[in-house]
């Protein structure tokens, strides 16, 4: 927390129940911020102090605890309200809207310092959290700009976003009637790449960039920022989800043969037929389809049988496929004289997007592939609870501060949970 000297945080001793502000003084008290409030201090030197640095950036976090997507608002909450003010550490008069662009350029100067307090959060959970970092998930979130349209004329007048640019999403698939829809979603602005855990819905990493930038090109960023970063989280790690947006052979490859990272990430139909088979080599009677589903056909009678699963052999970096009439009872003409009766071993290398560590047909993935929803629910926060629905944001150095400090008061306000035995609590960010 940015200590104020010689303050009280209430003063009003009849209140007994905080409601709204326990939520801030969550986030005042578990921010690892201390550092970054020397090194603001430190900067401003002997300079004016009308508005104490500290008293400033806990009046940001409480913009962004209380969801005012703009400073006016802000400023308004905290003329009308004398008990946040005090808890944020003014004593007398709201600082000026001046005051405030000012400050948030120093913010955005320090933007490693606004890192650094989002990694010790992130090892603080670490510590804390049992399983933590084991299961991931990575999405990108569409954020458009407050700006609607492009800078035709590329000068900076206040009002235009010169870094932001234009982009798409297409969404597929097949109603239960068996028809197919598509959807698609354009907007101006940016992207939020963001890997969570899985298991308690937390952010772990992110990254911001233009609207335009790829899925799979910031996907292999991440994990080279995670590698030069949070080292440890990476060696914690043991699945990553993602939709088929992240299917790339070489991403895929690198989660599993330098991370020892089971990719559990959906797979596009590369293939002309989707319902075509091939054989697979070396086998005269075992073919696969594009999802990895592997089926044995009968000598005798040519009835193909999707195989059963039989796990995966670590050393042999193999998948372990078992005979279906052996293992489930079924009635095969041909068991006899079938060459893979015994079962069979795929090697990954066979194909690395369709043969992954963990067997696409098997339930396990299935499950584990269930996961990725965490982090559809954690943008979703971002949306309802953090105002990224409705914001005023414009350029990208103020969009990564915007993200930074969303996800940083989401994580510190999880660890006071934590902390203060509300565990039960780490996800609700308005109660």
């Amino acid at each position: 927390m940015a200590i104020i000297p010689q303050m009280s945080l209430f003063t009003w001793k009849e209140i007994e129940i905080l409601g709204d502000l326990d939520r801030l003084r969550l986030v005042l008290d578990y921010m690892p911020d201390e550092a970054f409030m020397q090194s603001l201090e430190k900067k401003r030197g002997k300079g004016r102090n009308d508005y104490p640095v500290r008293a400033m950036w806990n009046s940001i976090l409480a913009g962004i605890v209380f969801q005012h997507e703009s400073i006016e608002k802000l400023r308004r909450e905290l003329s009308r309200n004398g008990q946040l003010r005090e808890m944020c550490g003014f004593e007398g008069q709201v600082p000026t809207s001046y005051a405030y662009t000012r400050f948030l350029k120093s913010l955005i100067r320090d933007e490693e310092m606004m890192d650094k307090m989002f990694e010790t959060l992130v090892e603080q959970l670490l510590e804390r959290l049992p399983d933590f970092g084991k299961r991931l998930a990575i999405d990108s979130k569409a954020i458009s700009s407050f700006s609607k349209h492009p800078n035709k004329h590329e000068t900076e007048d206040g009002r235009r976003d010169l870094d932001a640019n234009h982009s798409q999403k297409v969404y597929s698939g097949v109603t239960k009637e068996g028809n197919p829809w598509q959807k698609v979603v354009k907007w101006f602005g940016y992207k939020l790449h963001l890997v969570v855990d899985a298991t308690y819905e937390l952010p772990v990493t992110f990254k911001v960039t233009k609207a335009s930038e790829s899925d799979i090109t910031e996907g292999h960023k991440l994990l080279e920022q995670m590698e030069e970063k949070q080292p440890k989280l990476l060696k914690t790690a043991e699945t990553m989800a993602g939709d088929r947006g992240y299917d790339d052979t070489k991403l895929i490859t690198k989660l599993w043969d330098t991370y020892k990272i089971k990719p559990i990430i959906d797979i596009r139909n590369m293939w002309k037929d989707p319902d075509k088979t091939r054989l697979l080599p070396g086998k005269e009677n075992v073919v696969y389809n594009y999802k990895g589903t592997v089926s044995c056909v009968c000598p005798e009678t040519g009835k193909q049988r999707e195989m059963c699963n039989g796990g995966f052999e670590k050393d042999r970096q193999k998948l372990k496929k078992l005979c279906p009439a052996k293992q489930m009872g079924v009635t095969c003409e041909g068991k006899a004289q079938c060459p893979v009766a015994q079962g069979l071993r795929i090697s990954l290398s066979e194909d690395r997007r369709i043969f992954t560590p963990i067997d696409r047909s098997s339930y396990k993935w299935k499950k584990e592939y269930n996961r990725r929803t965490a982090v559809e629910r954690v943008n979703s926060r971002l949306d309802t609870s953090f105002g990224f629905e409705l914001h005023t944001i414009r350029g990208m150095a103020k969009m990564k501060l915007r993200c930074g400090l969303a996800l940083c008061v989401m994580l510190a306000m999880a660890l006071g949970r934590i902390k203060e035995n509300q565990a039960e609590k780490m996800r609700s960010l308005v109660s």
